[in-house]
């Protein structure tokens, strides 16, 4: 694999941050180079061929060259669309947090990536969200090596979700973070 130049990886972006008035520092995870910093140099020009960078939550095919920690993206395009309904947004961005907070920067994460592919697909498709974020925080701290040894849990099985929301909470705060998560804060603000 070439990191000093990539094309088209499938890819997400978790963050973009402004860099000047048309251009973004964006953060992408992709399945083969995992967390990747790039500037996106004209993407907030209405009419700019790297205007796809700045869609979260959807498939991208991303292409950058560089040896830097910050890469210079040179193409972004759309690999397919999922239809994202607002409802489930601070869920994405959730999701996006711990991807942003957790990982290694250029360490790969193949299963993580897809099990992100899935709990979008998952989300769109209407399955409830509490399933959809336990298996994602279970399958990011096996990933992580933070996992338990245990067998797999039933997702699905809404009466023993809280104490495995509890339980999943108290190893990504042990393990990952050791502070809240803005997007727990938002959530808190809006109740």
């Amino acid at each position: 694999m070439n990191k000093y130049k990539v094309l088209e990886t499938p890819a997400f972006l978790l963050q973009a941050k402004p860099w000047s008035e048309t251009s973004c520092i964006a953060t992408v995870f992709s399945r083969e180079y995992g967390l990747v910093a790039g500037i996106a140099k004209g993407a907030k020009r209405p009419y700019s061929v790297m205007r796809p960078i700045l869609s979260h939550f959807q498939p991208l095919l991303i292409s950058w060259s560089g040896k830097a920690e910050v890469k210079t993206i040179t193409q972004a395009d759309f690999d397919g669309f999922l239809a994202i309904p607002s409802k489930i947004l601070m869920s994405g961005w959730y999701m996006n947090e711990l991807l942003l907070r957790g990982l290694p920067k250029e360490d790969p994460h193949p299963i993580i990536f897809d099990e992100y592919t899935y709990a979008l697909e998952s989300l769109c498709a209407g399955i409830d969200e509490r399933s959809v974020l336990r298996r994602f925080e279970w399958y990011l701290l096996k990933e992580l090596g933070y996992g338990d040894s245990e067998v797999v849990p039933d997702f699905h099985d809404l009466s023993s979700e809280l104490a495995l929301r509890q339980h999943l909470r108290t190893k990504i705060e042990t393990y990952i973070f050791q502070y809240e998560l803005n997007t727990r804060k938002v959530v808190q603000s809006i109740r």
